[in-house]
């Protein structure tokens, strides 16, 4: 039986899965956390070496029989970081992650270019700090040598593909997040990139070739078979953003709904047609078939309840066992979860906010309102896809490490009012690059692929009764404005 790799290289760690490439079917899996952070907000960067040495740690958890019938691999990565190569091929400085906001002020800058109804209409997003195009223009203000030093400028999947293939390329669903390609015209915008740059003429050639859903980059140079254990003649997907992986993961539908709860939040779906919002609060991003995937992103997720457990002297699972025993009085404390600034609304500078405590606050009201901060975020996500014109009547997915937790679990089908489904596999990212690796393996669209496996199946999550969501979330909302009037 032939095995596909999937790879989902995020912020923290390197997760693989290797499956059979015809029904699906994990075989093995493994992960390796990333070395080299620099996380001291605003500044996120980390050595692009760390992603490939967690990659190699991964594929040595595997069994030598196991790594002999992979015939290909695909990457799905951590959108809108910036990673720079010199023409020697070696990384000129660390890359800067997605959640880096440092760029605030050249983000601004482009927008007031073209403003932000320009923007929507030419590449679907509202560029923000975390974008990557903002993120070049601060490399070029603040450190101005690197200009003639550039030789490629690639995206965290862009790297890791380049490393295994030696091919210079990227997908549509990576790049739609760059601020400089168009994903309705599915082709480079050389004036967006100008705005950054200057003169585009001499930039085009440093960025990626763009490759279609089901076209292979290449396949393994000696050096990455050798340090993983492959056969030189495995194939190499596309490879695309960990958002696009995961929706291709799930196998989801125009109508269906995901809210990812990671370091970062997502609220995002599908869409046969492009997204264009003004307003920045809807990226209009592509996919990882030829449709789109319009998102909403938030800084502030899982990060913020891991820091209240700390706070509270217990872990993740103790800090929902917490919530759940909630009493549920009437003024409950409200907390606005911007502890590292924010993405959706763009608040880069922003603080957390926790109001409404008393005397008489208890710890699991604090464990509650930790947990309905991050949720109601992302459910203000979801409405702002709906006032683009996104169908998301369909199933909603929570997905992510904070899927796992019974709180986040029963408080988001409580929010939502309706069941949420928590897929089976939780690393929905790698099974989406699976998908991937399995199409270029096979000479079939990873749409097709998809259709073919079990995707997207799992619990069912009933609303508890007796929540007033619409309280929660209105009371959400109120402190929300009070703290930072729009």
């Amino acid at each position: 039986m032939e095995l596909v790799a999937g790879v989902d290289s995020s912020t923290q760690s390197t997760k693989v899965e290797l499956r059979a490439r015809d029904s699906g079917q994990l075989t093995a899996r493994a992960s390796a956390p990333h070395a080299h952070v620099r996380w001291d907000p605003p500044v996120s960067e980390q050595d692009p070496h760390a992603w490939w040495e967690a990659l190699a740690g991964c594929f040595a958890q595997f069994t030598e029989a196991d790594r002999a019938r992979v015939v290909a691999i695909s990457v799905a990565g951590q959108q809108h970081g910036l990673v720079l190569l010199g023409d020697d091929g070696e990384v000129l400085r660390p890359a800067k992650l997605w959640n880096d906001t440092t760029s605030a002020a050249q983000a601004h800058d482009l927008v007031a270019c073209l403003g932000p109804q320009g923007w929507a209409e030419r590449c679907g997003s509202v560029p923000l700090a975390s974008f990557t195009i903002a993120k070049l223009a601060w490399v070029l203000d603040h450190e101005p040598e690197m200009a003639s030093r550039i030789a490629r400028i690639m995206l965290p999947h862009d790297w890791l593909t380049w490393r295994l293939s030696g091919a210079h390329v990227t997908d549509r669903g990576d790049a739609s997040g760059t601020g400089w390609f168009d994903a309705d015209a599915n082709e480079m915008a050389p004036d967006l990139l100008g705005l950054a740059v200057g003169d585009p003429e001499g930039w085009l050639s440093r960025l990626p070739r763009v490759l279609g859903p089901d076209e292979a980059a290449g396949t393994l140079t000696p050096e990455a078979a050798a340090a993983l254990g492959l056969g030189d003649a495995t194939l190499v997907g596309p490879g695309t953003g960990d958002n696009m992986g995961a929706a291709l993961g799930l196998g989801l539908k125009p109508g269906d709904t995901v809210i990812s709860l990671g370091t970062s939040g997502t609220a995002y779906g599908v869409s046969r047609t492009p997204t264009s919002d003004p307003s920045g609060a809807v990226a209009g991003f592509a996919d990882a078939t030829g449709a789109f995937l319009p998102l909403v992103c938030t800084l502030n997720a899982t990060r913020v309840t891991d820091t209240v457990a700390q706070w509270l002297g217990v872990d993740a699972a103790g800090l929902a066992g917490l919530a759940l025993a909630a009493p549920g009085g009437p003024n409950p404390p409200v907390l606005v979860p911007y502890f590292d600034g924010e993405r959706t609304p763009d608040l880069p500078d922003a603080t957390g906010v926790i109001a409404g405590l008393r005397n008489d606050t208890t710890r699991e009201e604090l464990a509650l309102a930790a947990h309905d901060g991050v949720l109601c975020g992302l459910f203000d996500g979801l409405d702002a896809l709906r006032a683009a014109g996104v169908d998301v009547g369909g199933t909603l997915h929570l997905i992510g490490g904070g899927a796992r937790s019974k709180a986040y679990r029963l408080r988001a089908a409580a929010l939502h009012g309706e069941p949420v489904t928590v897929p089976d596999d939780d690393e929905t990212v790698a099974v989406g690059a699976a998908v991937q690796a399995a199409a270029v393996a096979t000479n079939r669209h990873p749409a097709e692929v998809a259709a073919n496996w079990p995707l997207g199946r799992g619990d069912q999550v009933e609303p508890p009764a007796g929540i007033a969501s619409e309280e929660v979330r209105a009371r959400y909302a109120e402190q929300r404005r009070k703290s930072f009037p729009l």
